[in-house]
């Protein structure tokens, strides 16, 4: 288990725009433009057999039964290399969508384009944008990590939702997401 961080991408940023196939449905292709939120997008770059995110997945997935009505989507990405690492197979996928009931898109970057283009290091690794798809919140889920004894709260994702439904300003300090490196070809 490595502990690699966000490379924490400038604030405003617009979101790099990407056309993927989803897994579970049959490898439709899905774009940002189609699956974003009314009123905020989070992308999240993830895999199946991480650590760091199966420590998460839980907490996410009830943040999006949360904050999806509210007009928040998220969005999940795996830009791992499946040749090394065949437990983030397109097929363990589905399944992993299937066993942990994950609601949100799935989707897989087979080129590691987008993971560039976002220039996402680690799994997990949040972007938070509104309904312009200006980035306003990248970082950490919460302070919880695996073996750390921290309780698994969302809270810097639930502070960043919650200032973006007021219409408040977000954290000025935010701290980048930690977990193992996206596993490059």
């Amino acid at each position: 288990m490595s502990n690699t961080p966000s490379n924490m991408l400038a604030l405003g940023t617009k979101a790099p725009d990407f056309k993927l196939p989803n897994p579970s449905k049959n490898n439709e292709l899905q774009s940002l433009e189609s699956l974003k939120g009314k009123k905020g997008t989070l992308v999240v770059f993830m895999c199946n057999h991480c650590p760091f995110v199966l420590h998460i997945i839980d907490k996410l997935e009830e943040l999006y039964e949360d904050y999806k009505s509210q007009g928040i989507e998220f969005i999940a990405i795996n830009s791992n290399n499946v040749d090394r690492y065949p437990a983030d197979s397109p097929e363990m996928m589905v399944d992993f969508v299937d066993e942990r009931n994950i609601q949100f898109p799935y989707l897989y970057d087979e080129s590691q384009d987008v993971a560039k283009s976002f220039e996402a290091a680690c799994t997990p690794d949040f972007y938070f944008f509104d309904e312009n798809l200006s980035l306003i919140y990248r970082g950490q889920m919460d302070d919880s990590r695996p073996g750390n004894q921290k309780e698994i709260t969302g809270e810097d994702l639930i502070i960043a939702f919650e200032n973006l439904l007021a219409g408040a300003e977000q954290e000025d300090f935010q701290k980048p997401s930690l977990g193992c490196n996206i596993k490059w070809k």
